[in-house]
């Protein structure tokens, strides 16, 4: 990574206090020993504080918010609000600019909805600056996720706007070179901070300088960054970002839309029901204020509460600890993986501007029996195409294995993974 605020990694002693708080950790897996989770792409684990609080919530305040006077709905309407203000706090925006959803894929869609109904006339005179059609363009990236992908292939195809993208270097990295597609008549750019795949963190700045000379709006997906280094919405410059919960230590089912307050405001509503209504006659509906409008029905009370607890965790550790450790995990992974023979990374092998997930693909092996032979030597990789088909399809391949870094990664940990790999291909035959 290239922060270079001058913090410190963990002491051995300081790491082993930190996983402590994290009972998963102790877990034996098939072969008999504690499992060397490098999965956190995919969900990260939860310390102890994170559960405590979303089972709390169940024994001692569950109520619905907004909807009552008593004692357990006004409890729960403070964890409710005090969690949105939370998460606005950690990433430097403002409380009315945060809204729940269930993801960041429900997010991303949220968004990608609300442009279509504008464009179809929906949300009267204030949405007609975020209508999109016939000549209009969406930039994205290669490297996307597909749930930043789709759901702009599915506005585009409903709009007749036109989608293109940002091409990569042969390292799957974003092409610095080819911002010329984000032309005058593109109205939004939408691309991942870090790839889920290459670890690579993509140039923001040189995106949004990019945006911003046309005009166009600019979604960041922070699902591979957000726990992994701060997030500050201000000083990236965007107009809309995406976090999920679970992949910063906090439970499933809950994530969160981030945008400016004058955007939400002229954004017409995308799920509509009870908790989003000023007032209802029979044949018309009026609707409540962001973030409220985008809150349609029974929302994730006990899981804010986890969310909540979680950033406080992150908080009390130091993000600029995180990255610190963080950053001698990634050298320790890239030299250990790019040791072996037959494994080839698909990323950059440099961990300047990139973080501690890392593809890989073993000559002659499927990655499916990569990570069944991993498992039975209870170091627990992901193996598929990750959910990102075109980065893979750039790097020649249908899928891969991935071993992506957490805060509490440990480098005996990093060296289980490389000696499972490193028999990986005898077991099956290769030299």
């Amino acid at each position: 990574m290239i922060m270079g605020n001058g913090a410190k990694d963990f002491s051995d002693e300081e790491l082993a206090a930190l996983r402590a708080d994290f009972p998963i950790l102790q877990r034996i897996g098939r072969g008999g020993q504690p499992i060397a989770y490098f999965d956190a792409s995919a969900t990260s684990q939860k310390p102890n504080v994170v559960i405590d609080a979303e089972a709390d919530f169940y024994r001692l305040r569950n109520g619905a918010v907004h909807r009552g006077t008593h004692l357990l709905g006004d409890e729960s309407t403070s964890v409710y609000e005090d969690g949105r203000a939370s998460l606005a706090a950690f990433i430097n925006g403002r409380s009315d600019e945060v809204v729940w959803t269930k993801n960041a894929t429900e997010a991303i869609n949220l968004v990608a909805l609300s442009i279509g109904h504008a464009s179809c006339g929906r949300g009267g005179e204030a949405a007609t600056s975020l209508a999109i059609g016939p000549g209009d363009r969406i930039v994205v990236t290669q490297a996307e996720h597909h749930a930043n992908l789709v759901p702009w292939q599915e506005l585009c195809a409903r709009t007749g706007a036109e989608l293109t993208w940002l091409n990569l270097l042969p390292d799957g990295t974003i092409d610095g070179d080819c911002l010329d597609v984000i032309t005058p008549n593109t109205r939004l750019v939408a691309f991942t901070h870090v790839s889920n795949v290459t670890g690579a963190i993509s140039p923001v700045d040189l995106i949004v300088s990019k945006a911003r000379s046309v005009g166009a709006l600019v979604l960041l997906d922070t699902c591979q960054s957000s726990a992994h280094m701060p997030v500050d919405v201000a000083s990236l410059g965007v107009d809309f970002a995406v976090f999920s919960s679970h992949k910063m230590l906090g439970p499933t089912g809950v994530g969160a839309l981030w945008g400016r307050r004058e955007l939400l405001n002229a954004m017409p509503p995308v799920l509509t029901g009870g908790s989003m209504i000023a007032h209802v006659t029979m044949d018309h509906a009026e609707y409540m204020p962001p973030p409220e409008r985008f809150e349609a029905g029974s929302q994730p009370i006990a899981q804010i509460a986890g969310w909540s607890a979680a950033l406080d965790y992150l908080r009390t550790v130091g993000m600029d600890r995180v990255v610190a450790h963080e950053e001698a995990i990634t050298r320790r992974l890239l030299e250990g993986i790019s040791s072996v023979d037959g494994v080839r990374i698909l990323g950059p092998l440099s961990q300047t501007n990139r973080i501690g997930v890392v593809a890989f693909a073993v000559e002659g092996v499927h990655p499916h029996d990569v990570g069944q032979v991993m498992d039975g030597e209870d170091v627990a990789v992901r193996v598929g195409h990750h959910c990102a088909i075109p980065l893979h399809t750039h790097f020649g391949v249908r899928s891969s294995a991935r071993a992506s870094a957490s805060l509490v990664s440990t480098g005996d940990e990093v060296d289980r993974l490389v000696e499972s790999l490193s028999r990986v291909r005898s077991y099956f035959g290769g030299v």
